[in-house]
């Protein structure tokens, strides 16, 4: 099961904000069974806090876990007098891993949440079309992140991008891997993380989410974040706090793509701003792609200043 360390002293330069789920990078699983983690991850740099009441948490202690997370999403932490939770924003809009459907806590999971101002959920065990559509019909206008972990939902996994209800893919990779056999070297994985992108891209859906990478590492992390890029995986679950900053980092475009994107743009301009050839409309998209997620992202500088007028870029804004 996946479960977080914790760390006892937050800078407030790492306080983060949320994003936009569509563009979301690092996606922070939380345990639900302790309360005292919430503060310190609502202070994290993740773009999206995911309250885990499945995975992280024994059957003995869901049900606590559950009224965590219904305490979380309900407070003011505003107003609160508690020094774990002052100075940080309400849980309203945080995520929650739930159990999956056919569990024993599936139901009263969305029954709890139904009464709660939850972002969105984060499905565990999707493997067919009807465990996203009977999930959002109890959770109606609510996201759903459908989490593919087993050989049985790979297979369907075109069928369940293209449900209704389904925000986003993520790859439960931990879980696919014991289903499996499979180990965790990237090209043994690559057939899987190919399908994840292609799934979700047939369906118009936001680019898939990747799994977690297990170890504090630094070089570990850099190089599993590079792997998600390069299989157009644009999100990461993150079992840490300290995870969040370098994963943004890894799926956020470089200095160097930003630099191609205006470079180009600048010429295109140049030469009458009038398409020249095959290579240009492919191209402008990859561009116009490059400069609204750094723009999204905050990226700004002297040299390399995003517009702040520029238009975001269709693929990459999807809406539930």
């Amino acid at each position: 099961m996946y479960d977080q360390n914790t760390q006892t002293d937050v800078e407030s330069a790492d306080v983060g904000f949320r994003i936009d789920p569509v563009l979301a990078r690092s996606w922070l699983l939380v345990n639900g069974a302790q309360y005292n983690r919430f503060a310190q991850a609502a202070r994290s740099r993740a773009d999206i806090v995911v309250l885990d009441i499945e995975d992280a948490v024994a059957p003995k202690d869901k049900l606590p876990a559950r009224d965590n997370v219904v305490r979380w999403l309900t407070s003011d932490h505003g107003n609160a007098t508690d020094v774990d939770a002052a100075d940080i924003p309400g849980g309203a809009g945080d995520w929650v891993r739930i159990n999956g459907f056919g569990t024993p806590w599936w139901a009263d999971d969305l029954d709890a949440l139904s009464r709660t101002p939850v972002g969105g959920v984060m499905l565990a065990m999707v493997e067919s079309v009807d465990h996203v559509t009977e999930t959002a019909k109890r959770l109606p206008n609510v996201p759903i992140v459908a989490l593919v972990e087993t050989a049985r939902g790979l297979e369907r996994i075109s069928e369940i991008a293209s449900a209704k209800g389904t925000f986003r893919l993520a790859f439960g990779i931990g879980d696919f891997r014991r289903d499996t056999g499979f180990g965790d070297n990237p090209m043994t994985l690559a057939y899987a993380r190919s399908r994840f992108t292609i799934a979700a891209k047939a369906a118009h859906l936001p680019s898939a989410i990747d799994g977690p990478t297990v170890g504090s590492s630094a070089l570990k992390l850099s190089e599993a974040t590079a792997v998600s890029v390069e299989f157009g995986m644009t999100g990461k679950i993150c079992l840490t706090p300290d995870q969040c900053a370098p994963v943004n980092e890894g799926l956020t475009p470089s200095i160097d793509e930003i630099t191609w994107a205006k470079e180009f743009f600048a010429e295109f301009e140049a030469d009458g701003g009038e398409i020249r050839n095959g290579s240009d409309l492919p191209r402008i998209a990859r561009a116009t792609k490059i400069l609204d997620l750094a723009r999204a992202y905050g990226v700004t500088g002297t040299e390399y200043e995003v517009d702040p007028g520029h238009a975001a870029a269709p693929s990459d804004t999807y809406h539930y």
